[in-house]
């Protein structure tokens, strides 16, 4: 059970420093937007959208497939590191050279325009940590990843602050992100090296054979971007900077919250890869665990924020943003299906499958730009909210298709129709008790829910052993 029970550590700690990181956020937001208002922040989105832009293009699948190379069998780690990090330096350097280029021939002001500089160096610092955050995933000590994450994030948030009190401006809360992806670049790069004191190598032919195996994830970051991140900059092109900012008012705060999956799916896709072929009856059980916690943190979400979008919105974005209450509602049935999505993604990675999953997410973006053309015109951000929505859906469909024809991976759903039973009974608690104050009603239904999951059994002793941490755990 030493296993479980570090995988339980790196989720327990993990999610405790990603809800502080993720409350930083949302205080983050709070004074962005009171200080940018709508418009300012709807730029303020735009920039960070083209920070996903350099991210996606440039990823070349390096971070995902390092990782499960590492995870093999008498894998060669420093040269794996090595030549995986100086190949992320050199593409990311890249990106100094494309963005002076791309601005000339966007339709935005100057102050936007040297926002997206910066944010083209603060990628570099940011795609370089993140391609060793591999090493800590195979050594289960994601923990120090998140906790060097949540002291960038005080740096970056306490800096936001200083902006907002002495009116430093627009470029000064942009420049905050850059701050924050050096910090965690330096503590990284220096953690990194108690697991494997590597250098940069640059070994064009063991670049070119690695790229051969990343470039079907790095087309699937491409694509990706396009169905989950280019409705932000169409909107920006076709409606003007307000309608971003009342879309990304909502859209923000969920992506805040997709950590849980990527997180949870970081730990676990070593523990895939090792299983996948080798032991399939361990994996099974490995990934309908998953899918369980998945679907036991889906459900209070969706309750929550169906019932409580207008308290939400106001408490981090204030008032001037409640029209975004109706979009949240639609894109938090989004973030539901993206968890799933991110769980069938990384079952077809584990399985070698990237060109199967690069089809399904170009399918996918194919379906989501062609909508967003025809439907941001004319609904704005409804449309793009709930084109979001049915992109989502379709990525579950396929990928979970194909995982079950080609991994022959069908997901249980055991203990499912309880945790939907004590869904409901915090949905009518919700209902009930609507005219209590919101913290009452957040910890009041989240109290109701856990108390029904006990109370139904929907989730086992074993299985609660196994999420609690243990004095045995090696480091």
């Amino acid at each position: 059970m030493i296993l479980a029970q570090k995988i339980a550590y790196n989720v327990i700690f993990n999610t405790v420093a990603k809800i502080a990181s993720t409350i930083l956020a949302l205080i983050s937001i709070g004074f962005i937007t009171r200080y940018l208002g709508r418009s300012g922040f709807g730029d303020y989105a735009t920039v960070l959208a083209f920070f996903s832009f350099f991210s996606a293009f440039f990823d070349l699948g390096l971070y995902s497939v390092a990782t499960r190379e590492i995870s093999r069998k008498n894998a060669n780690e420093k040269r794996i590191i090595g030549n995986v990090f100086a190949l992320r330096l050199t593409s990311s350097l890249i990106v100094l050279i494309v963005a002076p280029i791309l601005i000339i021939f966007l339709p935005y002001s100057n102050e936007v325009k040297n926002g997206i500089l910066l944010i083209s160096v603060a990628y570099i610092m940011a795609s370089s940590y993140m391609v060793l955050n591999g090493v800590f995933q195979k050594n289960l000590r994601m923990d120090k990843v998140a906790t060097t994450e949540f002291f960038g994030k005080v740096l970056q948030v306490g800096f936001i602050i200083l902006a907002v009190k002495n009116n430093w401006g627009f470029t000064a809360i942009i420049s905050s992100l850059l701050i924050n992806m050096f910090f965690a670049f330096a503590v990284i790069v220096f953690l990194s090296r108690k697991y494997v004191e590597f250098r940069p190598i640059f070994d064009i032919d063991y670049w070119k054979k690695f790229l051969e195996m990343s470039f079907p994830m790095g087309a699937s970051a491409i694509v990706t971007f396009l169905y989950f991140k280019m409705d932000t900059i169409l909107l920006s092109i076709l409606k003007g900077s307000e309608a971003v900012g009342i879309y990304n008012m909502a859209y923000k705060i969920l992506e805040n919250i997709t950590f849980f999956p990527a997180m949870i799916i970081g730990l676990v896709l070593p523990l895939f890869s090792k299983y996948i072929f080798d032991d399939k009856k361990q994996f099974y059980r490995i990934a309908n665990k998953t899918s369980k916690v998945f679907f036991l943190l889906v459900i209070p979400l969706v309750v929550g924020v169906m019932f409580l979008a207008e308290d939400i919105i106001r408490i981090i974005g204030g008032s001037d943003f409640l029209v975004s209450a109706n979009v949240l509602r639609v894109l938090v049935i989004a973030l539901a299906f993206i968890f799933f999505g991110n769980f069938f993604n990384n079952i077809l990675l584990s399985a070698n499958l990237q060109k199967i999953l690069m089809k399904i997410l170009t399918v996918c973006a194919v379906f989501n730009i062609t909508l967003n053309l025809l439907l941001i015109p004319r609904y704005s951000y409804f449309g793009a909210a709930f084109i979001s929505l049915a992109t989502e859906a379709l990525v579950v469909v396929l990928t979970m298709y194909f995982s079950f024809k080609l991994v022959d991976y069908k997901v249980s759903i055991k203990g499912w129709g309880r945790m939907i039973l004590s869904g409901l009974v915090m949905a009518v608690f919700l209902f009930v008790m609507q005219d209590k104050g919101f913290f009452f009603l957040v910890f009041g239904s989240v109290f109701m829910y856990m108390i029904f999951l006990w109370i139904t059994k929907a989730i086992s002793i074993d299985e609660l052993k196994i999420i609690l941490p243990s004095k045995n755990i090696k480091n």
